[in-house]
């Protein structure tokens, strides 16, 4: 008799196989499924079709003019490079002040100067973006500083307490604690 063509009998890992293959490949398709809700919410929300953010502040007036102002993410800043802490926060400017404002500033602490306005917003005028830093100093009772450039040549400026448009990083600078 020939060795070759013998037939071997089969190993427990082909037994396995063969007996729970259809099993694991129902598996492998059924555990993506579970990771799409989140998928679906996280795209809604970059899309716009959730709202500015996750934790809308509402409606600031800013001067003559007004935009509502939406924390993208309600969490605590994320570490980004050497500007340190960075706070993502998304805008809309009012319809009837669209083609008026030049430009949107965003920044922790009352501004000097147009100068040091602090980030500015980009992107569209129905939901623009910013990356605010989240200086080391920062106070807990600090104020965020919106300001408004018109095509005029207008500035307005208007605060909110920080508290009120993001309760996250105010809770992370308490556990940060004091700073010199």
């Amino acid at each position: 008799m020939n060795p070759s063509n013998t037939a071997s009998s089969p190993s427990r890992l082909g037994l396995f196989w063969h007996k729970w293959r259809f099993h694991l490949n129902v598996l492998l398709l059924l555990i993506p499924l579970g990771f799409m809700p989140k998928y679906f919410s996280e795209a809604a929300l970059l899309r716009g079709d959730a709202g500015l953010g996750e934790r809308e502040v509402g409606e600031v007036q800013v001067g003559p003019w007004s935009l509502r102002l939406a924390e993208f993410r309600n969490e605590a800043p994320r570490v980004q490079g050497p500007a340190g802490p960075m706070k993502h926060f998304n805008a809309a400017l009012c319809e009837r002040c669209i083609g008026q404002v030049k430009a949107t500033y965003l920044r922790i602490g009352k501004p000097r100067s147009l100068r040091a306005a602090g980030v500015i917003f980009f992107g569209s005028p129905y939901r623009m973006s910013a990356l605010l830093p989240v200086p080391p100093k920062t106070q807990p009772d600090a104020e965020l500083w919106i300001t408004l450039e018109g095509w005029d040549g207008s500035m307005h400026q208007a605060s909110i307490p920080l508290s009120q448009a993001s309760p996250a990083t105010v809770a992370w600078l308490k556990n940060q604690g004091p700073k010199p």
